[in-house]
Formats: C-alpha cells, structure tokens, sequence
C-alpha cells in the first residue's frame, strides 16, 4: 500500500494507535478527524490494564507514559451503607495497571506520527461503495468526496462506518456519569490504589494519576431532565455535589476542587455481547475496530486496551497479508482480524454488560 490508500476515521486512541502501528509496519495511512484539534477532554482519564500496557510496549510509547502515572498497587471496595471493606491486591491479581490523563495518551501517540498525518475539520457524512471498483467512497459534510482503498472506522460508539456495515445499534445502560480530574498542587494523601465507594445505589471512584492528580467519576442510576446539565460543567458540578452530599467530606471536597475543563457528563452506552457474537464487522475493504466495534461499559476498565490490541492486531494481520500472493489482500485481512478478535471481544463485553446490570 503507498499513498493515502488506507484512510482511518476518527483521531481518538484507537484511531491513533492503529495509524501509529501501520507506520510502524511501513503501511501509510491518514487519519480523518472531525474537530478541529486533538479530542483531549471528553473522559477525562482511562485505565490501562496489562494488555493495554503490552500494546504500548509495541507500540514503542510506553515508555514515555509511565513517567505520567504512578502504578496502582491495589483495589479496594468500600460499601457506605454498611461496615464493610472488601479488598483485592492490583499487584497479584491483575499486573500492571495505571490511570492516565487521555490527554496525555493522545497526545503521545500524536507526537509518535509522521507530520501531517491527521488532517482535521473532516467530519465523515456518510460511505458508498463504487459500482465498478468496489471502492469505498467517503463523503464530508463540507461536500467534498475521498475515494480510497481501505476504510477503518474508529469514530467511537456513535460510527458512521459502523451505520454503513449495519451493525445494530449501540444501546443505553439506565445509568450515566460523571467524570472529572483534581489537582492536588502541594500532593494528596491518598494511597496508590482504586476506591469504589458504594452508598444508596451510587457509585464514586477514585483513582490517583500520580503524587499530584486524581481521576474520579460518579456512576449514577438516574438521567437528569435538566438538558443543560450535560453541556455546563458547573451544573454537573452542583447536580453531583447534591447527590453526594451524604459522602465523606473528602470525597466532597474532591468534587468542589476539580478541574472544571475535565467535568464530563455521559449516558453509558454498549454494543450487546450478543450482537458483538453475530455482527458483521468487514463489507470489502471497510472494517471498523475500537469503540465503534465493541463500545462497552466502563465497569471492567477494558475499553482502552482493547481498542489498543485492536490496532496492533490490524496491523500486524495487514502486514502480514501484504507478503502474499493474494488477489483481494485487504479483505483477507480483516476477516483474519474479525477471527482473532470477535470472541476476545464478545468476552470482555459479556464480562463488563453483567456487571453493569449489576450496577442498574
């Protein structure tokens, strides 16, 4: 492949990370994003497990993410309603794990690229198929039109490639949430560890970046009706406030001091186990891969790394297939990919659906 012949939708993790890992297997491509800049704020901060950790590695940035982030020791599980305290030691049970800013994620796989390859301002309108070559068409709501080879969709739980390949909708948990980021200038006193604290069906979580930062959220089973909220930071401030107002007073003052750029407010969305199961993720040379594959709740920590497997896996498939002597090599390609992934998916989605019923 050479050129622009490989076209990737969407400029977040998964968009990145597989632009990132084609280059480093010497396969071109150009990344399309929508906004206008880097997408930085929306979520805040993630939690990268060790799969997301050994795609880093491949990906050669790994290295420089640990300098952001302190490792997490243990988790812990506090119920408020009554006297109880379960924990479960991170170091044993699940390996390396960290939280770090998206931000930084972001822009450390942007930096890693060749200039120039994500162009921005090109929001995706919609995708046809040319009735003589069978090459993807894309079409930009500015009007302009992109014909190219090869199409990878990673525009998130809401994919326009994801409508083209008639993937069934992505769902709504009953539940939203908030998200935010707090600074501690002179340093916080919490220990590196992942509290859940659970009282009167609400769920707040705390996890330390490093010496200075704390990511947390607030899993609610209730959709405010105010429409505003969801766009003013401020409101979610104050709506949160309220709805914790019986919390500890650590966890109040955490909310009153956070970053009011980081404060996000989402209903939780997910791809059911079951579609993952029988969904067609490929049509010629279209295939879609991180969120808008497999979106899934948050309640297992996985979305980031696999969206991060997902791109390494892509690559090396693409690669791989480059060498042989096969007519239709793309295609052959991503159906090796929907192999190795679909039940690596379908079980961690399966895994994150029931505990967050558990949660409703």
């Amino acid at each position: 492949m050479s050129g622009d012949e490989v076209v990737i939708i969407g400029a977040g993790i998964c968009g990145l990370a597989t632009a990132l890992a084609l280059h480093m297997k010497g396969i071109r491509s150009i990344v399309m994003e929508k906004s206008e800049s880097l997408r930085n704020v929306t979520g805040a901060a993630i939690t990268i497990r060790p799969n997301g950790w050994r795609a880093l590695d491949q990906l050669g940035v790994s290295d420089i993410l640990r300098h952001t982030s302190i490792p997490l020791q243990r988790e812990r599980v506090v119920s408020l309603d009554v006297e109880r305290l379960d924990e479960i030691s991170l170091y044993h049970c699940v390996g390396e794990t960290r939280c770090l800013r998206r931000k930084d994620i972001i822009d450390t796989l942007y930096a890693a690229l060749p200039p120039a390859t994500v162009k921005f301002g090109c929001q995706l309108e919609s995708i046809k198929l040319d009735q003589h070559t069978t090459k993807p068409i894309l079409r930009f709501i500015d009007g302009t039109t992109l014909t190219t080879k090869v199409v990878i969709g990673c525009d998130g739980a809401k994919s326009i490639v994801a409508d083209f390949l008639n993937l069934k909708p992505t769902k709504k948990f009953p539940l939203c949430e908030v998200r935010g980021i707090t600074n501690y200038p002179f340093g916080h006193s919490f220990t590196y560890e992942f509290t859940r604290f659970k009282k009167d069906n609400l769920l707040v979580g705390r996890i330390p970046i490093n010496n200075n930062s704390v990511y947390w959220f607030c899993t609610q089973p209730c959709i405010p009706k105010d429409e505003r909220i969801w766009k003013d930071p401020e409101m979610i401030r104050q709506h949160t406030l309220q709805l914790l107002s019986h919390y500890p007073e650590e966890i109040q003052e955490m909310i009153k001091t956070t970053d009011t750029n980081s404060l996000s407010l989402k209903q939780l969305r997910y791809r059911a186990p079951w579609d993952l199961l029988m969904g067609t993720f490929s049509r010629g040379t279209v295939i879609v891969a991180g969120d808008a594959m497999h979106v899934m709740g948050p309640f297992l920590g996985q979305g980031g790394s696999a969206s991060l497997e997902d791109a390494i896996v892509l690559a090396r498939n693409m690669a791989q297939i480059m060498g042989l002597n096969h007519v239709r090599k793309d295609e052959e390609a991503f159906y090796r990919f929907v192999r190795q992934r679909r039940i690596r998916v379908v079980r961690l989605s399966l895994q994150a659906y029931l505990i967050g019923m558990i949660c409703v």
